[in-house]
């Protein structure tokens, strides 16, 4: 018997690390060979194909893949017909949306979409810049930018619309940022007919369901205590928990334990008030995964 296969779109470029990071936390090994577009995955029904996320949403749409990540800003831009079963927030720097904006250098006098009539702008994103300069009635001449768009002003361009996370790259070519067009996350898409297909949407929900587990883990732990039971609610009172914590009696009737899910960066602080209100036998332990 052929075993089914789902055809797996893996962005290539600047996501691609930080993919094969979630994946590895969702428990999947993602494995990239030298020169080959085609990563090893430690699943049988999945075959991986390495494709650039701007390509991405063409080739889910049209059924040379199942499925995809890629970013939100890429669907629009190729005007692709796919399904978006999940949005995925992680970038190649951060957790948090990236921001296609409109740059300038700090000298020009462009101050508003209305300055732009009749301007010279380079950008990746064509298509977007020129639907949302129509939807503010302006024309100017939008080109393609193969690279490095944020040296192409002044001499070569007027504007530029670029991606960024933290603004760095362009306040380090002396740009300032004039607006905002789009806010882009990853998402997880698929070919509307394969979303339909009832094995490939279970297979395609799974990955989810693990992909996103990975994510809310992220920055948090567990923890563990053992608590009088006199004592109780003045710990309760001090734990900012998931949801309510888990409470488990022990042999000896006087105790209970006690197991939350709490922030990272909580528990330096959090640690020693627990002690001094009487939790002992306090243990801290990692999470890969939190499922609701």
């Amino acid at each position: 018997m052929t075993t089914p296969l789902l055809k797996l779109g893996i962005p290539a470029g600047s996501l691609q690390d930080a993919t094969a990071g979630l994946f590895r936390k969702a428990g999947y090994k993602l494995t990239f060979a030298s020169r080959s577009y085609y990563p090893a995955i430690d699943d049988a029904e999945i075959h991986c194909t390495l494709i650039r996320a701007q390509e991405m949403a063409r080739y889910v749409q049209d059924g040379s893949l199942d499925c995809g990540l890629t970013g939100h800003d890429w669907i629009v831009e190729s005007d692709s017909v796919v399904t978006e079963l999940a949005e995925l927030v992680f970038s190649k720097v951060s957790r948090r949306p990236v921001r296609w904006v409109l740059a300038v250098p700090t000298d020009s006098p462009i101050r508003e979409p209305k300055d732009l009539q009749g301007k010279r702008i380079a950008t990746e994103v064509v298509n977007i810049t020129e639907k949302w300069l129509a939807s503010h009635n302006v024309k100017a001449h939008v080109e393609f930018s193969w690279g490095a768009t944020e040296v192409k002003p002044p001499l070569l361009a007027d504007a530029i619309v670029e991606v960024t996370e933290t603004g760095s790259s362009l306040r380090a070519n002396d740009l300032r940022i004039v607006c905002d067009l789009l806010q882009s996350t990853t998402r997880f898409i698929a070919n509307p007919a394969a979303a339909l297909d009832p094995w490939k949407r279970r297979k395609m929900d799974d990955l989810i369901l693990m992909l996103k587990a990975a994510m809310a883990a992220e920055g948090k732990v567990g923890l563990m205590m053992n608590v009088r039971a006199e004592d109780l609610t003045t710990v309760l009172s001090l734990l900012p928990a998931l949801k309510n914590p888990t409470i488990s009696t022990l042999s000896d009737s006087t105790w209970v334990a006690v197991n939350t899910i709490l922030d990272e960066d909580v528990v330096r602080r959090i640690i020693p008030d627990l002690k001094r209100a009487g939790a002992c036998g306090l243990v801290e332990y990692p999470l890969t995964k939190v499922i609701d």
